[in-house]
């Protein structure tokens, strides 16, 4: 997987924008590769309700200052809140998982002997939104988005994001991912609490996602041309930001990048739109590679499930048929699949055949006989309505309150 050029070239017209999208759809050899990045909630055990410094998770790993990696090749990162991100290295699915399973096992053991633990929950149940990281980019990111739901997007969510490549078919593989968004969506979504109470949404962290900016938000067009559609959403995109070397501006006109193409005086750069691709954050973004990122985390037992069924049902081809069968009736409803989850029964009947579908790719794709057996326990729980934001709902699964109530 290999990520577009950069150049710091002055832009000329939406051309130039057309010439990035189309290096983003680029995707190379790679078919097959799957990347995993994680991101957990760190809680205190004592008490859910105290946020943890990063500096005390940090120090738990024994991180060394840099750009620290774990033993299975995670890289390891903080969000602006806390939340702790692992990024493993692209491998075919079964050494991606297995590699980030180890690391994932590590961290909650070393964790664990610190008083520490990972939730894999998509919105922080209990605690407000707290930022720790004060670089100048989350400074400028803050004053853009604004409160509530800016914080909350920080410091409050956290998800699991599937990398995958485009194969030979891009544009093939870019249609599946979002209409199977909806469905994979609501069969994994994950966080249906929030200050302590319910939300409203199953998935409040799309919920949190949809009450951001729109023009960096939405899900890109995703029939037709992939290129055509990713560059007329970037050049309709709100600026959020320009940089001056290390300092960044938030932008609070409204303009688009379109806009500033289009106005007199220096014009943006290859860099500038670059970065600019960095600040939209839709469902499904272009990188050189597929990002999937509209799934809520998962339980740090439960996010190999995830991956699995996302990566067979975008790239092998008998699955996808089946799924996006089942699927099309859904693939418009993403706002029912984030509030209603699974007890929408067009979504539930979609979900499982979904699920039936990855269950019998799986062996064609190599998966370990572990990895298709929790996939199939999941798949019996999604065929009765039940996502993990069920079990949160009903106390059965999740943390402990300081005051001994689960949730």
């Amino acid at each position: 997987m290999a990520a577009p050029a950069i150049d710091d070239a002055p832009l000329h017209d939406a051309s130039d924008v057309e010439d990035f999208a189309r290096r983003c759809f680029d995707g190379g050899d790679g078919d097959g590769m799957v990347g995993v990045e994680l991101e957990f909630l760190v809680y205190d055990r004592a008490s859910a309700d105290l946020h943890v410094p990063i500096r005390r998770v940090a120090e738990a790993l024994a991180l060394p200052p840099g750009d620290p990696v774990l033993p299975g090749g995670c890289r390891v990162t903080f969000e602006p809140g806390g939340q702790l991100e692992l990024s493993g290295p692209a491998a075919p699915l079964s050494a991606a998982i297995e590699r980030v399973a180890a690391d994932v096992a590590l961290a909650r053991a070393v964790l664990g002997a610190a008083g520490l633990r990972l939730a894999g929950v998509g919105l922080d149940p209990v605690r407000r939104a707290h930022r720790q990281l004060r670089e100048p980019r989350y400074e400028a990111m803050a004053a853009f988005f604004g409160g509530p739901y800016g914080p909350l997007m920080m410091c409050s969510t956290a998800s699991v994001q599937v990398n995958l490549d485009l194969g030979d078919r891009p544009a093939v593989r870019w249609e599946r991912a979002h209409a199977l968004g909806p469905v994979l969506t609501a069969a994994f979504a994950n966080s249906p609490l929030s200050g302590g109470r319910p939300c409203g949404w199953m998935s409040g962290r799309q919920a949190v996602w949809e009450n951001l900016d729109s023009t960096r938000t939405s899900p890109v067009r995703a029939t037709g041309d992939p290129v055509s559609a990713w560059t007329d959403y970037l050049l309709a995109a709100r600026v959020m930001l320009r940089r001056e070397g290390d300092r960044f501006h938030p932008v609070a006109d409204g303009s688009t990048f379109g806009d500033w193409l289009a106005a007199p005086g220096p014009p943006p750069t290859g860099a500038d739109l670059a970065y600019h691709a960095t600040t939209l954050f839709p469902p499904v973004r272009p990188r050189g590679w597929l990002e999937v990122r509209y799934l809520d985390a998962q339980h740090p037992d439960d996010w190999p499930v995830c991956v699995a069924v996302t990566h067979a049902l975008i790239t092998d081809d008998r699955a996808a048929d089946a799924a996006l069968a089942a699927a099309e009736p859904c693939r418009w409803l993403w706002r029912h699949a984030s509030r209603d989850g699974l007890a929408d029964p067009r979504i539930r009947r979609a979900a499982t055949e979904c699920f039936a579908a990855a269950l019998a790719a799986l062996p064609r794709l190599g998966a370990p006989v572990e990895l298709t057996a929790k996939v199939a326990m999941f798949a019996e729980r999604v065929a009765a309505g039940r996502s993990p934001a069920t079990d949160l709902l009903e106390g059965t699964q999740g943390m402990t309150h300081g005051n001994g109530r689960s949730w």
